[in-house]
């Protein structure tokens, strides 16, 4: 995991300026999880497929201790106090996290051009879109610096920027996975979803 997570952390720190697909990057904490879950894995303690892996979730989604901006300044100094609901899943799976991804604001639109931290391009083209509103989460999955990423999607947030990026992504049936601890865009219309490579 160590190994794994570093590679990531290397290709967030060599892309990250040109692809812009993170907003916040947890470096020090991802690498003292996945030292964690090495030793772990070594004690012969697995918590399954996802002990281990390198993920960056969207910064709509809370983690404690870390800023959740949803990409808009509206946000500036709040930090999470506590962890999404789906980030203890993760977290109780042994998942590691590479960091917070930019998004369109408040999750409302399909580009990722409007944000406060200026817009994620899509890594097979920067001159062109990732799609939106999850678009930094698949141009971190596309670009090397996470194995997977945590999106979510009220329109097609999760499901246009994976077409956009030739990644996956899947809109769960409603209500399947909380969403507690996300910033609320429609509560009767939100869902969170995983997006990967394959």
């Amino acid at each position: 995991s160590v190994a794994l997570t570093q590679a990531c952390l290397d290709r967030i720190a060599a892309d990250n300026a040109r692809i812009n697909a993170f907003i916040t990057v947890t470096a020090d904490a991802a690498l003292k999880a996945a030292a964690e879950a090495d030793r772990e894995l070594a004690a012969g303690h697995d918590r399954g497929p996802l002990h281990g892996i390198p993920i960056s979730l969207k910064d709509i989604i809370d983690v404690a201790g870390v800023p959740t901006t949803a990409a808009s300044r509206v946000r500036e100094g709040h930090v999470a106090e506590t962890d999404a609901v789906v980030v203890q899943r993760l977290r109780n799976a042994g998942a590691v996290f590479v960091g917070k991804t930019n998004l369109h604001e408040f999750a409302l639109g399909t580009t990722n051009d409007e944000t406060a931290f200026g817009p994620a391009r899509n890594p097979h083209d920067t001159t062109r879109s990732p799609g939106g509103s999850s678009g930094g989460s698949a141009a971190s999955i596309v670009s090397g610096m996470a194995i997977a990423s945590i999106g979510t999607d009220t329109g097609g947030s999760i499901r246009i920027p994976s077409a956009a990026c030739g990644t996956v992504g899947l809109k769960p049936a409603f209500g399947e996975i909380p969403t507690d601890g996300v910033v609320p865009l429609s509560i009767s219309l939100d869902h969170v979803g995983p997006m990967a490579q394959t």
